[in-house]
C-alpha cells in the first residue's frame, strides 16, 4: 500500500549539475572571467552572489509558501528571513553611523519573523524594504572604502562589518535552502 507523505519530492531545476539550483548559463551568481581583485571587490562579489542565493531561493512561489514555516518548530520563514535581513541592514547603518539609531522596521524583537503573514501586500514590502536597507546600508559603506577604517560611535572596522554582513547572509542561506525544500522539494546551491 502506498503512503501519503507531506514531504515533497527532492528536484532542481539544473541539467548541467544536478545539485545547483540553476544551470550556469541561468544563474546571476556566476560571471564570465576572473574573481575579482583585491579584498574589497572580493568581499562586495560574495555579498552579491549571497543576495542572489536568497532571492533565487524565495522565486516562484506565493504569499502563503513564503510566510509557511516549513521546519517546525522554527518560527522561520522565507519571507521572515527577508524581513529579517532587511532589518539587519538597517542595523548595521547604526553600527556605521555617530547619531542617533534609525528605528526598527517591524517593531519588537522578532516581529520581523512573527508578524511575516501570508499576504501580498506583506510580501511586496517585505521586497521593497530589503532592496531599499541593503542599497543604503551599501551607500553607508561605499563613503568608507578603506577596510580598516573604524567607524561609528563604537569604532568598528569596515572589514569587520563587511564579513559580518557575508556571515549573516550566508548563515541565512543555509535556513533558506532547508525551508524551500521543505517548501516544494527544490534543492541545488
Amino acid at each position: 500500500m502506498e503512503r501519503m507523505s507531506d514531504q515533497p519530492a527532492r528536484w532542481s531545476q539544473a541539467t548541467v549539475h544536478p545539485d545547483m539550483w540553476a544551470d550556469p548559463d541561468d544563474d546571476p551568481r556566476n560571471s564570465e572571467g576572473p574573481s575579482p581583485d583585491g579584498e574589497l571587490a572580493t568581499l562586495q562579489d560574495f555579498l552579491t552572489n549571497y543576495r542572489f542565493t536568497l532571492r533565487m531561493k524565495c522565486e516562484g512561489l506565493d504569499a502563503e509558501q513564503l510566510a509557511r514555516r516549513s521546519v517546525p518548530p522554527s518560527t522561520m520563514s522565507l519571507l521572515g528571513l527577508m524581513r529579517h535581513l532587511a532589518e539587519v541592514e538597517r542595523d548595521w547603518r547604526n553600527w556605521i553611523s555617530d547619531g542617533d539609531p534609525l528605528p526598527k522596521l517591524y517593531g519588537e524583537r522578532d516581529a520581523d519573523f512573527d508578524a511575516a503573514v501570508a499576504e501580498q501586500a506583506v510580501v511586496d514590502a517585505a521586497y521593497a524594504d530589503l532592496e531599499r536597507e541593503q542599497a543604503a546600508t551599501d551607500a553607508a559603506l561605499a563613503e568608507h572604502p578603506d577596510l580598516s577604517e573604524r567607524v561609528g560611535k563604537d569604532g568598528i572596522a569596515v572589514r569587520e562589518l563587511m564579513v559580518h554582513r557575508i556571515d549573516e547572509y550566508a548563515r541565512h542561506c543555509g535556513h533558506a535552502d532547508l525551508l524551500r525544500e521543505r517548501i516544494d522539494g527544490r534543492v541545488g546551491q
